[in-house]
C-alpha cells in the first residue's frame, strides 16, 4: 500500500550527491532502477532527473521493517529513503556521477507501486517508437530524453537571458489569427459566436511582429507556438517552437551580428561549444552550385563539380540533350570508390530517380587507369580524358553524373553527395559548422501553380540593386534574405522587410495578387504602414531543430515533450479524435458521416 509524505523532504537529488556528503543524513527519493536482493543485504538503484544513487538495505542497519519493504521494491516503485552516506564498499562505478558513493537506508517509504512497466526505462532499449510514444510519460522517464529536455531548457533560458541584455522586449503575439495565403496550409478553428467563420492558428509570427515594430517596440522577442498542416518528417511536426524576433532601424548587417552572437553564447552555455566569429557566409546560388542544396553541409567536401563545358561537343544523348534545353551537366566525385559493386551503383541510380532525375550516369577509374562507365561508348578518348580531368578524377575514383535542368540536377546530387556521405562514413560527428546563406532569389516558379511565389513570404525586401529588374527578369531578383545553416540542417531564417508602400505594391502585384484583394487579406498592415514604419528585418530559429542538432539526436521527437508521430497523431492521446454531434452543431458544422 503506497504511503503519504508524512512531513517527509527531500534532501538531495540522487545524482547530486558528492564527498561533501559523507557521513551525513539524506533522504533521497525517485523511481526504482532495479533491485538485487542478496539475502542478507538488499541493493537498489534509486533514479530520479539528476542521475543514480546505489542504496543499501542491510536488516540490522534497517530494522526488519524496512527490509522488509525494500524486498517488495520493483522496477518503477516510487520511493523516499533516508540514509547516511557512505564511500562505495567495492570498485567505484566510473558510469555514473555517485559511482564513488553509497546511502546506507535506515528507513524506506513506498510512495507508489508500479505495474510491469511495457518496456525498461533505459537509454538503449531497443522499444519501438511507436510504443514509446504510446506510452510517453514511462520513455520521458529515460535519462536521454531527460538530458534532451534538460538542455532545451538551459537552451531557452540562455537565449533570454542574451536578448534581454541586448535591449529585446518578450511579447506575446495571438494564437488565433486570420488565415493568409501563401506559404502552407493553415490549421483552422471555428469560430462558435461568429458561424461560418474560422481563425487560423500561426505559421509564425510574422504580421504581428511587423506592426509591433510599426508600434515602436524597437526590438521583439518571444518563444512562438507555430502551426503548418504539412507532410512531416524527422525535423517537422504539426506544431513547433520558434525562437522568434524582429529589429527596426536595421540592415542585414545589424541581424546577422546580433544573431552570430547569440549563437555563441548559447553554444557556450549549453554545451560548452566555442563557436568562432565571424561565421561564413556564401550567396544561394554558390551554395547550389557547390552543394546542390540551400542548407549545406560543410563537414565534408564532394562538392558538385559543372562540367558542361567539358561534354559540349559530346554525341552522348542525355548530356546533349540537357545542354540543348537550357540545362545543365553536373558531378561528383566519390573519392576512392571506383571498385564499387554494380549493385551499390544500381542503387544510386535508383535513389536519383527518385529525387526526380531520367539517370544517374557514371564512370568508374580503376586502379590501373582504365575505365568502366555507363556511357564511354559515345565519347571519345580525349573527351573521357577531358571530362574526368574537369572532374579531377584520380585512380580508384567513382565519378557520378546528373544532366537536367539546374534545380533537378542541384536535388539529385546534393543528396547523393549527403547520402553518400553518411553510406560511407565521411562526417565527423562532432563537428558543428554554422554557415549563413545569403541572396536568396526574391521568387521561385512554381509548377503547381503556374506562377511565381515568394521563396520566403510577400513581406521580403529585394536587394536594392536587383529592383531595375522586377518587370524584365522577375526570376533574377535577389531577397535581402539569410538563412543559418547547421550541419545541413535550416537552423533559422529570416530577411529585411519591405517598408515602401511602392514596393509593397509592385510585390503583391508579381504574385498574382490585385490591389482589392491585397488589401481584403493585409489591410491592417498596409493601413498600420500609412502611418510611419521604420525599416526593420528579423529571423526565426526552429527551436526544436537546434536543440536537436546540439543532442545529436536523430529526430526532433526526440528533443519535444509530447510528440505526435509521422502522420500527425498523438499516440498516447489519440489526438486528433472526433467530437460530440452537440459541440458540432454549436460551431455550426457538418461533417460527411459516411467519410
Amino acid at each position: 500500500m503506497a504511503e503519504s509524505m508524512k512531513g517527509l523532504r527531500r534532501s538531495k537529488r540522487c545524482g547530486e550527491v558528492n564527498a561533501e556528503d559523507l557521513g551525513k543524513s539524506l533522504t533521497v527519493m525517485g523511481w526504482v532502477q532495479k533491485m538485487r536482493n542478496k539475502g542478507g543485504i538488499i541493493f537498489v538503484d534509486l533514479r530520479d532527473r539528476s542521475g543514480i544513487l546505489q542504496v543499501i538495505f542491510e536488516e540490522a542497519e534497517c530494522g526488519s521493517e524496512a527490509f522488509e519493504k525494500a524486498g517488495r521494491l520493483r522496477s518503477e516503485f516510487v520511493a523516499a529513503i533516508t540514509g547516511s552516506v557512505e564511500k562505495r564498499a567495492g570498485e567505484a562505478n566510473e558510469n555514473l556521477a555517485t559511482g564513488a558513493f553509497e546511502l546506507r537506508a535506515k528507513s524506506i517509504r513506498i510512495l507508489s507501486e508500479s505495474e510491469t512497466p511495457p518496456f525498461p526505462v533505459a537509454v538503449d532499449s531497443g522499444t519501438k517508437e511507436e510504443i514509446r510514444l504510446k506510452y510517453r510519460y514511462l520513455d520521458l522517464r529515460n535519462p536521454a530524453l531527460q538530458r534532451n529536455l534538460i538542455l532545451r531548457s538551459r537552451l531557452t533560458t540562455a537565449m533570454r537571458n542574451f536578448l534581454a541584455k541586448e535591449g529585446f522586449i518578450e511579447i506575446e503575439t495571438p494564437t488565433l489569427g486570420l488565415s493568409t495565403p501563401e506559404g502552407a496550409r493553415d490549421y483552422l478553428v471555428p469560430s462558435r459566436v461568429h458561424p461560418g467563420s474560422f481563425y487560423a492558428l500561426p505559421q509564425s509570427p510574422q504580421l504581428y511582429k511587423q506592426l509591433l515594430m510599426c508600434s515602436g517596440m524597437d526590438r521583439y522577442f518571444q518563444l512562438a507556438r507555430c502551426y503548418r498542416d504539412e507532410d512531416l518528417r524527422a525535423d517537422r511536426q504539426p506544431e513547433f517552437t520558434q525562437l522568434d524576433m524582429e529589429l527596426s532601424f536595421v540592415d542585414i548587417e545589424d541581424v546577422i551580428d546580433v544573431n552570430e552572437r547569440l549563437i555563441q553564447y548559447v553554444c557556450r552555455e549549453t554545451i560548452g561549444l566555442d563557436v568562432q566569429l565571424p561565421l561564413p557566409r556564401i550567396p544561394w546560388i554558390e551554395a547550389m552550385n557547390r552543394f546542390g542544396s540551400d542548407k549545406p553541409d560543410t563537414r565534408f567536401g564532394m562538392e558538385l563539380t559543372d562540367v558542361s563545358k567539358a561534354v559540349k561537343d559530346c554525341e552522348f544523348a542525355v548530356f546533349k540533350g540537357a545542354l540543348d534545353a537550357g540545362g545543365s551537366v553536373r558531378g561528383i566525385n566519390v573519392k576512392g570508390q571506383g571498385s564499387m559493386a554494380r549493385k551499390k551503383i544500381d542503387a544510386l541510380v535508383d535513389m536519383a530517380k527518385g529525387s526526380g532525375a531520367k539517370g544517374l550516369a557514371w564512370l568508374a577509374i580503376q586502379e590501373d587507369g582504365s575505365l568502366k562507365s555507363s556511357f564511354a561508348k559515345f565519347f571519345s578518348e580525349e573527351g573521357l580524358a577531358k571530362l574526368v580531368s574537369a572532374m579531377g578524377g584520380e585512380k580508384g575514383d567513382l565519378l557520378l553524373f546528373a544532366a537536367d535542368q539546374n534545380p533537378i540536377v542541384w536535388k539529385v546530387l546534393g543528396q547523393l553527395r549527403c547520402e553518400l556521405a553518411k553510406s560511407l562514413g565521411l562526417i565527423n560527428e562532432n563537428d558543428f559548422n554554422f554557415l549563413w546563406v545569403t541572396e536568396f532569389p526574391l521568387f521561385e516558379w512554381s509548377e503547381e501553380e503556374n506562377r511565381f511565389v515568394a521563396m520566403h513570404h510577400p513581406f521580403t525586401s529585394p536587394m536594392e540593386e536587383d529592383w531595375h529588374l522586377i518587370d524584365s527578369d522577375q526570376g533574377a531578383v535577389r531577397a535581402k534574405a539569410y538563412d543559418i545553416v547547421l550541419n545541413g540542417v535550416e537552423l533559422g531564417g529570416g530577411s529585411v522587410r519591405i517598408h515602401q508602400d511602392d514596393v509593397q505594391e509592385k510585390m503583391f502585384e508579381k504574385l498574382g495578387f490585385t490591389k482589392e484583394r491585397a488589401w481584403e487579406q493585409f489591410e491592417f498592415l498596409l493601413t498600420a504602414f500609412k502611418y510611419g514604419v521604420p525599416p526593420h528585418a528579423g529571423l526565426a530559429y526552429g527551436l526544436d531543430r537546434f536543440v536537436m542538432l546540439l543532442t545529436k539526436a536523430e529526430s526532433i521527437r526526440e528533443v519535444i515533450a509530447f510528440p505526435k508521430n509521422k502522420d500527425a497523431v498523438c499516440l498516447m492521446t489519440g489526438a486528433p479524435g472526433t467530437v460530440e454531434e452537440k459541440q458540432l452543431e454549436e460551431l455550426s458544422i457538418r461533417t460527411d458521416g459516411e467519410a
